[in-house]
Formats: structure tokens, sequence, C-alpha cells
């Protein structure tokens, strides 16, 4: 029997890896591998995943959890060569017009063994009452028209009308949306009910080079106030950025560290201390990967 496949996409920083933490918390018995499409060598997601779901490809507590890397038909038998899971749920990276996932799933001798079910959009409410431009974004239209279903998400401190309004703007792009109050088992009880046929897949994906990013390492702690600081002086070139941090003035701690456009959070995180990894993500002309690289390395100086 093929397993279904449920496909979560969504601009940068909407809170899929969240959406999918969530997903295996109401997962009720069912065993659900995670896959990551993230970039790059820095896979903050996977990690992220990996915490909650105590699995890296092989089943543990129901879950598996790896990083889709080089070939998706590879890394999917890789999943369907163990335990088989009851659903597959793939994470396309934020960057990313999930159409090139989509095209991968209908090669005809995969579908047999995994098939794609349903498709769903994670859409930030704060950040589509913070940027209206974001409407007219193509990597967002693309990702939002991929969908089956948007999912909001960060409606925290948005207004009743404000969310309601932007409910029905959604849904003049014929669209089924759901708030974020229980996302996890509504989505679940969807699964199921997609095409019994591949989809059609005509569109041509969206290129996303418009991003410069940024991979930045550090085996010592830094300076918690040194990096707020330079944080603060990049943050109107960042459009994301994400990692796990270790400071001198907090020894034994990591922190996870997220941004999203001006909004940014600093959390303690069960990952062991290990020194910092980090992920920059800004507008190509905007965001100056070398330049951010050398502010970066006079932290550990």
């Amino acid at each position: 029997m093929s397993v279904p496949v449920l496909l979560v996409t969504g601009f940068l920083g909407a809170g899929k890896t969240t959406f999918i933490n969530t997903l295996l918390h109401a997962a009720d018995g069912k065993k659900i591998a995670a896959i990551v499409n993230d970039f790059g060598s820095i896979n903050i997601d996977a990690a992220l995943l990996e915490a909650e779901s105590d699995g890296v490809i092989g089943l543990k507590n129901g879950c598996i959890c790896c990083s889709l890397q080089g070939d998706l038909l590879r890394t999917l038998r890789t999943v369907l060569d163990g335990d088989t899971p009851d659903l597959i749920v793939i994470e396309a990276s934020g960057v990313a017009d999930p159409q090139g996932i989509v095209q991968g799933l209908m090669d005809p001798i995969l579908w047999d063994a995994a098939r794609l079910d349903t498709i769903v959009c994670l859409v930030d409410a704060q950040d589509m009452q913070a940027t209206p431009a974001r409407w007219q974004d193509d990597l967002w239209r693309a990702q939002v028209t991929s969908a089956d279903i948007v999912q909001l998400s960060k409606t925290d401190g948005v207004g009743e009308d404000d969310l309601n309004g932007l409910i029905s703007r959604l849904g003049g792009l014929g669209k089924t949306v759901f708030d974020a109050g229980e996302p996890g088992r509504s989505v679940l009880s969807l699964i199921g009910t997609g095409p019994e046929t591949p989809r059609a897949t005509g569109r041509t994906s969206i290129d996303a080079t418009r991003f410069a990013t940024l991979e930045w390492r550090s085996d010592a702690p830094v300076s918690l106030t040194a990096f707020q600081r330079l944080m603060g002086a990049l943050s109107p070139d960042l459009v994301r950025a994400k990692g796990f941090l270790t400071f001198t003035e907090k020894p034994g701690q990591t922190y996870l560290f997220q941004l999203v456009g001006q909004r940014a959070s600093l959390a303690p995180h069960a990952r062991p201390p290990d020194g910092c990894e980090l992920v920059l993500i800004g507008e190509r002309g905007s965001l100056d990967p070398d330049a951010a690289r050398a502010r970066l390395d006079t932290l550990t100086v």
C-alpha cells in the first residue's frame, strides 16, 4: 500500500518546523517520517526535529527524522526500506518553490510506494501584517498557489479584523484556511483524502537565487552582548537567521536563536553546548556574506 506524503511549504520563518513538531506530538501512535529539505551543511531544522522526535533515520518513538540531501528518490527509498511509516512529512526549504519537490514525487515508480497526499502552506500572520508587499512576492505566491490548504501561524498579537481579512483574502485565492488553534490535528484529519493519481506539474519552478546565504561556525562560545549588538546591526539586511549558540556569559548552556524580519528570540535549548552554528539569509544585494562573516569572526577574537 502506498504511504501518504504530506508536503509542508511556506516562506522563510513561517513556522514550518514548529508545525511539524505539532504533527509529531499529535500523531496518536502513528509512525511519522519527517524529512527536512533545508539548504547547506548547517541544518538547524533537522536538529530541532531530531530533538523532538528522538530519532534520526530509524524509527524511535514512532518517528524518523532525516535531511533530504541529494536525490529525493534515494532519500525516500532510505525511509521506505526500513520499518514503513504511516505518514511521510517533507519540509520544503523556505527559499524554495515546492514545485520541484512535487515534480519529483510524481515519479510513477515512487507513486506506488509513496504518493503525495496533501500540500500545506504555512502563512505567518504577523509577517503578512507587517509586510503587505508579501502578497506580490513571486516566491510566496508560488508556495501558496501550490498548496491544497493554508495553515495560519503566529496569529498572536494580530487583531481579529486583520486576521479575518487575511483569511478572507487567502480564501479569495481559492484556498481552504486553517487557523492556528489545533494545527496538527486539523491537518492530520485530512490525510488520506488526497488524489489517487499523480498531479499535473506543468508550472516551472521559480528560481530562488535572489537570496544570499551565509553559514558560520565557531568552536568557541561568543560574547552575548557583542552578538546581540552585531545582530542588531545586521538585521536590516536579513530576512531570516537561525542557529545554536553558546555564550561566555552563560557557560554550559546552548541557546536557540531565531530571527524573522525584525522579530528575534533567544531561548535556552537542550542541545549540549558545543560552540556556535549560525545561518543568515538575506536578499542578494542587501546581505553581503563576506562582510557579515568578517564581522561574525570578530566575536571569537
